[in-house]
């Protein structure tokens, strides 16, 4: 029984028995239409062109790749269909955490669909002298998600020139008063929230620190963040907004500002995490205590921001469905022969996390 076992094994992968199959190494695209019962050609339909097949001849092909063992060439495909199948993602800081769960997302969709994602820094591109049209024209990258709304004009004048230009997406941040499509968060709503929430446990002297100037997400952020103030009828005073950069660093010198203020806010909302992580670190070095003495909040709920001491109440985005939706949009676009997309801006919800960070003032 043993032996007879061990024979049937030793045939199954010798090929002896099955000349349907041929070894995983070797499987050719004619191997995979014996196997599926169909053309050469309907076979290469159905894995460059899926949408031109019906769903029981993409199921056979399909199950017969997966039986033969058969491996696409990627450098052959792209050379017959002039594409690089990948996507250029472009973020303003690679070692920032915050984007760790919107490439993700992104790249969860992409290699659904075949497509690999390649990443650089806007900062790395521009110091090098190279164009970011140039990763289009060369064809190293079919697409682009640009997650830097802070691109200077010249930049930005070269991409909506460009004939790729329907192949790239803003995601996170955007460019205001532009048609490129985009995908971002809720961040004046989001802001409002977190000022309302702060309101609503007691606090009626409340700060601000912002990001970058210039920047659309300071922005938005800093005008929700005033108007809200303003629709709570709370004090509002200049030096209670304090400018900053999304940064550890910028939060640390935040916090020295608050320090050496005569009227100090009793609660701060920082535009980003690492803002109010800067700001607690500075503060619990200088003796202060959080919620006790000042309460802090952030805007993103990175990883982090569970297991800082004290845990940071936040804004969360929703950063992997961001990634995930930034990828099917651009995707679309590349799969259109207009280079179209049904939807221009896609906006997602953030939500209120409540953590150690923050109380009633004392």
């Amino acid at each position: 029984m043993i032996a007879n076992s061990c024979n049937r094994l030793h045939g199954a992968k010798s090929g002896k028995g099955r000349n349907d199959v041929k070894n995983f190494n070797t499987s050719t695209l004619q191997d995979v239409a014996r196997v599926a019962g169909v053309s050469t050609a309907t076979v290469s339909r159905a894995l460059s062109h899926p949408n031109m097949v019906s769903e029981s001849t993409r199921r056979r092909v399909s199950k017969a790749v997966e039986v033969s063992g058969y491996r696409v060439n990627r450098a052959a495909r792209n050379l017959r269909t002039q594409r690089a199948h990948s996507v250029l993602v472009l973020l303003p800081d690679l070692g920032n955490p915050f984007f760790s769960a919107i490439l993700e997302g992104i790249s969860l969709n992409l290699s659904r669909k075949g497509y690999s994602m390649l990443i650089a820094s806007t900062k790395q591109v521009h110091d090098s002298g190279e164009r970011l049209v140039d990763y289009l024209d060369d064809a190293r990258a079919d697409g682009m998600i640009i997650l830097d709304g802070g691109l200077v004009a010249e930049v930005i004048a070269s991409l909506k020139s460009a004939p790729q230009s329907k192949r790239i997406l803003f995601a996170c941040e955007w460019i205001e008063e532009d048609e490129f499509p985009s995908v971002r968060s809720e961040n004046r709503r989001g802001t409002k929230a977190a000022v309302r929430y702060l309101h609503d446990i007691g606090h009626r002297k409340i700060g601000h620190v912002t990001g970058p100037e210039g920047n659309v997400l300071m922005h938005a952020r800093k005008s929700a963040f005033i108007e809200e103030i303003g629709a709570l009828q709370l004090e509002q005073h200049p030096e209670w907004i304090i400018p900053g950069d999304f940064s550890l660093a910028a939060g640390c010198l935040a916090a020295q500002t608050w320090i050496a203020l005569e009227n100090r806010p009793t609660a701060v909302f920082c535009a980003s995490d690492q803002l109010a992580m800067g700001f607690i670190s500075e503060l619990s070095r200088r003796n202060f205590k959080v919620p006790d003495d000042v309460s802090i909040m952030g805007f993103d709920d990175i990883d982090l921001a569970e297991q800082f001491i004290p845990p940071l109440t936040s804004m969360r985005q929703d950063r992997l469905l961001l990634g995930e939706t930034a990828a099917a949009m651009l995707l679309e676009r590349l799969e259109s022969p207009e280079g179209a997309g049904s939807e221009h801006a896609a906006v997602i919800p953030v939500s209120l996390i409540i953590r150690g960070s923050t109380a009633a003032p004392r």
